[in-house]
């Protein structure tokens, strides 16, 4: 019934529409192109009504109209947008928090790099005060009783034990001599560091303290974490008590106790002994 009435309906507008559009108008109105285009939006308008309730009748469900939703879309623009808004600050106060720590960290690195610097320079400082010494000091006796060392063989590895063995059985001179033959022939050896610091043992028991100094040098340069490196500052640092270069001594002391606070116990009582005798501060 519902439907018949509004098919009645829009037959009727249609029909007064027509009729409208049929009247003639007079012909020296000004207004016949903006009116005739009137009744073309009211003919179309009219069609789209009847097109609609021919489709409701022919699918039998209600013709619903939606209200405009124009509010409800900038609204939910505006809380999106906001969205956008919070998110945008978060990410830029992201951002400065990390500048930020990226700023710290290269600080951090420049000292560190800095304090390295002037730790390798110090070390060179101390090995060419060495090595004058060591130009300055008279030659050293030959170590007798002790057969002449064989020739390096060509396997590094066979070279280092051969060293460690004549060290490990007391035959220092000769030990020294293939541990500094040793560095010669394997300068970039994995094993060299810790070659340096088996021949600074050879000269240190045999009271050769600058040389041993500059092999203890040699044997630390970049504080390697190897189980023999405390040992190697802290004869370092013996080494220039006995040299009366005592400044020094206390300096590496220090460097002992923060570059291997770790250390082991003989390490740390021998450490402490050094520094009351070099009387550091």
């Amino acid at each position: 019934m519902k439907l018949k009435t509004a098919l009645l309906a829009v037959l009727f507008a249609s029909t007064a529409a027509v009729a409208v559009a049929q009247t003639p108008l007079p012909p020296a109105d000004p207004l016949d192109d903006r009116s005739a285009k009137r009744v073309e939006r009211m003919e179309k308008v009219v069609r789209e009504l009847r097109s609609i309730v021919f489709q409701g009748r022919d699918t039998g469900k209600p013709v619903v109209v939606q209200p405009a939703e124009t509010d409800a879309q900038i609204m939910s623009l505006n809380q999106r947008l906001s969205d956008l808004e919070q998110t945008l600050t978060r990410l830029n106060g992201q951002n400065e928090t990390a500048n930020f720590e990226l700023t710290k960290a290269n600080r951090a690195a420049a000292d560190q790099k800095a304090r390295a610097d002037a730790l390798e320079q110090r070390l060179v400082a101390l090995e060419n005060a060495f090595n004058d010494l060591k130009a300055q000091a008279p030659a050293a006796p030959a170590a007798g009783g002790f057969p002449p060392p064989p020739a390096p063989p060509a396997d590094p590895a066979v070279a280092f034990k051969q060293a460690k063995d004549l060290l490990l059985g007391g035959d220092y001179g000769n030990a020294e001599q293939a541990f500094s033959a040793y560095v010669n022939n394997y300068p970039d050896n994995a094993r060299t560091p810790e070659a340096r610091y088996w021949l600074g043992e050879t000269l240190f028991v045999r009271e050769a303290y600058t040389d041993a100094a500059s092999a203890y040098i040699g044997a630390i340069r970049g504080w390697p974490q190897t189980t023999w490196a405390p040992d190697a500052t802290l004869k370092l640092a013996r080494s220039m008590v006995a040299l009366k270069k005592t400044a020094d001594a206390c300096r590496t002391l220090d460097e002992l106790s923060r570059r291997y606070p770790k250390a082991p116990a003989n390490v740390t009582s021998r450490a402490a002994s050094t520094r009351t005798a070099a009387k550091c501060g």
